[in-house]
């Protein structure tokens, strides 16, 4: 390991005294990262009895129609949690429109349910039979939405005689981004909540916008009947502004529903998910997305792919290692936790519990390693472990130390990654 160990990582130590957009083709911001001299020791209050939202996994996408199936090794690979594994916990498949294909989504998603994974399922039309055309492109006949939910019930049972009981499913697949499928408005959307979707035999999705727009989700929520019958609201992140993360109106409307982003790639598809430190633009979303969004799932889109977690001859990339820093440690249950978000420009902290367990991740974007001093409140002392992706490591076991006091000094080496576990 080329990267210096701090030596004040030691118990009790004092502070130191010195889709490109998929769909729209827009640019996401990139934020500047600078050299941040590591002169003087940040601090970092962790509050393990200030709980936010529970998160529900981390995962992504297999669609066996418009790219390759996972082989037997890869489903390992993505679902197990050992060494050399993502550790994901949610898989995404489609609802094909052509019956012939659902038997193609089963041999993964079984697998998946296997190793502990939750499946959810989204489709992208209706069966041809059930659509008509219009001045907007395509969209579902209004005399057809019987017919459409018993569609979905059919793919729910199909999936269970297969051996995978359906987390959820979801009621349309980005429906303001309709150009090559199925568009709903958001009175369409309400409408079939409200009439249809009490019959369906999972819990429902809905609205996926490609963007997060409100305007999709807001009349779900502002309508108690439509409200009533939808389980999770579902969003994809594409281009959407950090300012637009926030949900005050479900933090208001949403009780008892949960909050999944079910689709997202970052920064862009067109470069390798090895090229570094770009990779770590992932681990700042993903802090983004749960600590901002409050959203207790993270879903890329294709598992498998050169931009995506898992690279194409089936090994871990530098952006499925930033996914893994948390989907390794932080599984479905934990709860996330109050934490310094933001102690200097571009270091990042996420924290989370489960009972006693305490897990921390730590983006560092800056060029220079910067020091930390963490207080953990309500734990004096843990034996605490470490792991790091940098240029050089991935998912590598940094170092094992020692918290008294309630404190630890740590550093967090130059553009890099690391997960620190509080047994």
């Amino acid at each position: 390991m080329t990267e210096s160990r701090d030596n004040s990582e030691t118990a009790g130590a004092q502070p130191f005294r010195r889709r490109t957009l998929l769909a729209a083709g827009a640019a996401l911001p990139v934020l500047a990262v600078g050299a941040t001299p590591a002169s003087a020791a940040s601090s970092v209050l962790v509050e393990p009895s200030n709980v936010q939202q529970t998160i529900l996994g981390f995962g992504g996408m297999n669609h066996t129609v418009w790219i390759n199936d996972l082989t037997a090794a890869q489903r390992e690979t993505a679902f197990g949690n050992g060494a050399g594994q993502l550790g994901f916990t949610v898989l995404r498949i489609p609802v094909h429109e052509d019956r012939a294909n659902w038997s193609r989504e089963v041999a993964t998603a079984r697998r998946a349910v296997e190793l502990g994974a939750k499946v959810i399922a989204s489709p992208w039309n209706p069966p041809a039979s059930m659509t008509e055309s219009f001045s907007g492109g395509k969209r579902l006949r209004y005399s057809s939405y019987g017919a459409y939910a018993q569609h979905l019930n059919d793919f729910v049972a199909f999936m269970a005689n297969n051996g995978v009981n359906l987390y959820g499913i979801s009621v349309q697949n980005e429906p303001d981004y309709a150009h090559e499928w199925t568009a709903w408005t958001s009175g369409e959307i309400v409408r079939f909540l409200r009439e249809n979707a009490g019959s369906i035999n999972a819990r429902v999705i809905a609205p996926e916008s490609f963007q997060y727009r409100k305007n999709l989700s807001d009349p779900i929520l502002n309508d108690a009947a439509a409200l009533a019958n939808v389980d999770i609201i579902g969003a994809h992140l594409y281009g959407t502004q950090n300012a637009d993360f926030p949900y005050p109106l479900f933090q208001q409307k949403g009780g008892g529903k949960e909050l999944w982003m079910t689709e997202v790639y970052h920064p862009n598809s067109s470069d390798s998910a090895d090229l570094w430190p770009q990779a770590l633009d992932v681990g700042e979303h993903i802090h983004r997305a749960l600590v901002y969004g409050r959203f207790q799932t993270y879903v890329w889109w294709y598992i498998r792919r050169s931009y995506g977690p898992m690279r194409e001859d089936g090994q871990i990339s530098k952006r499925g290692a930033n996914m893994a820093h948390f989907s390794k440690w932080v599984r479905p249950g934990y709860q996330r936790i109050t934490a310094t978000a933001n102690p200097q420009s571009n270091v990042y902290i996420t924290a989370f519990k489960s009972g006693s367990k305490v897990v921390i991740v730590a983006v560092n974007k800056n060029t220079s390693p910067v020091d930390h001093v963490f207080t953990v409140r309500d734990i004096s002392s843990a034996p605490i472990s470490t792991w790091l992706t940098s240029a050089s490591a991935t998912l590598a076991h940094y170092n094992d130390f020692s918290m008294s006091n309630g404190t630890f000094n740590a550093q967090l080496p130059a553009r890099s990654i690391r997960t620190f576990v509080l047994n």
